[in-house]
């Protein structure tokens, strides 16, 4: 099975214990820790462990275990280590904090437009105002 074809069947079985915000992200051309990361989010610590039971499960079906699994106990931030996809199962508190996309995400390419409108212009650089002579100044006092 491929890493496409595993991310993908993570990504269905996360699915069907409705998880949500499921993401995978391609890091064949960013890192070599894995060709695909796995994200997504479940509300409570138990829907959490059942996410990862449901991905585990089917992967088993397909001849498939994770090398390692981390956090199940605790079902905060479960992350399931397949070699060349790594899983990552939060809770929407964990999962806003650590923001593994924002990390990972790769570069906006130059000309291409995302289709949200959150592409930001760079600022113009503004002028300095040039600097004004120092030398004595004169103060009028006025009296009363």
């Amino acid at each position: 099975m491929t890493p496409l074809q595993l991310s993908r069947l993570i990504a269905d079985a996360a699915a069907d214990k409705k998880a949500r915000g499921i993401v995978r992200i391609d890091l064949r051309e960013k890192s070599s820790i894995a060709d695909y990361f796995v994200i997504c989010e479940g509300d409570t610590d138990r829907q959490v462990r059942a996410i990862t039971d449901s991905i585990v499960e089917a992967g088993k079906a397909k001849g498939i275990v994770p090398l390692r699994t981390a956090g199940y106990q605790e079902g905060s931030w479960v992350v399931l280590d397949y070699a060349s996809v790594i899983v990552h199962v939060f809770l929407p508190g964990e999962r806003s904090y650590y923001d593994l996309e924002s990390l990972w995400k790769g570069p906006a390419k130059a000309g291409a437009a995302t289709g949200n409108g959150s592409k930001k212009t760079p600022a113009k650089e503004r002028a300095r105002p040039t600097k004004k002579p120092v030398g004595p100044t004169r103060r009028r006092i006025r009296s009363a």
